[in-house]
């Protein structure tokens, strides 16, 4: 089974960690976001992934270099100027053999604990061209509760009742071909799809984080410290 990851992001917002290493290669509880990501796609029976890389990918390319070391075979697209999302999936698509049903994809800066094969499992039972793993929007805030004027508790960053999308897709040969040359694939290519019925949502309830911020790198670490599945 392959995947692609994106893993082309400066993280301009996790400086001076990303100074001299992409975004993806920030440490997370001891290694690389990016080994997090790799060993649960390992887990989840992914046994070749393409990392789609770019600015400082020599980075990336020199820590986990075939991929033996973590049990999976690695290979490289390195964009030679940006490509936006979509043209970074377009090109490394190049390296997937023909007649593969399907491949994962995920942006490289996510945790992620939602086991792949339940997702997969419906994107074959529904035939979709794609299908998204939906994450449901935590408040960044805490939440003030009332009754009328008068306040009558607080709720500590509550789910939401919204599901936003996780970065992490099964996608289907169909879905490659309509991807642009440059460019990213949500502005046009998932409403195009969404439109004629061909996309899916699967919905998860397990432990992502995506890692934007210092902040967020600290969230991260110590929800791995507690264990947190959910």
């Amino acid at each position: 089974m392959f995947a692609i990851i994106l893993a082309g992001g400066k993280g301009e917002r996790l400086r001076p960690l990303t100074a001299d290493r992409p975004k993806s290669m920030v440490p997370l509880g001891g290694k690389p976001i990016l080994e997090h990501q790799l060993l649960w796609l390992r887990d989840g029976g992914v046994t070749d992934v393409v990392i789609a890389c770019g600015y400082l990918h020599q980075v990336i390319q020199d820590y986990f270099q075939d991929g033996r070391t973590l049990g999976l075979r690695l290979q490289y697209s390195v964009e030679d100027e940006p490509l936006g999302r979509g043209g970074a999936l377009k090109l490394g698509y190049r390296q997937v053999p023909e007649g593969e049903p399907f491949v994962i994809a995920t942006n490289g800066d996510n945790v992620i604990r939602q086991p792949l094969a339940p997702m997969i499992r419906q994107h074959q039972r529904t035939g979709a061209v794609g299908t998204l793993l939906l994450v449901q929007l935590r408040s960044p805030y805490g939440i003030v509760k009332q009754r009328g004027k008068r306040i009558t508790g607080f709720e500590e960053k509550p789910l939401l009742p919204h599901w936003l999308s996780g970065g992490v897709y099964v996608l289907g040969p169909e879905f490659f071909a309509g991807l642009p040359d440059v460019g990213d694939h949500e502005d046009r290519l998932f409403p195009r799809l969404a439109a004629a019925g061909r996309l899916y949502a699967f919905r998860s309830h397990s432990y992502w984080k995506a890692i934007d911020t210092v902040k967020d790198l600290k969230e991260a670490e110590a929800a791995l410290e507690a264990g947190e599945q959910r």
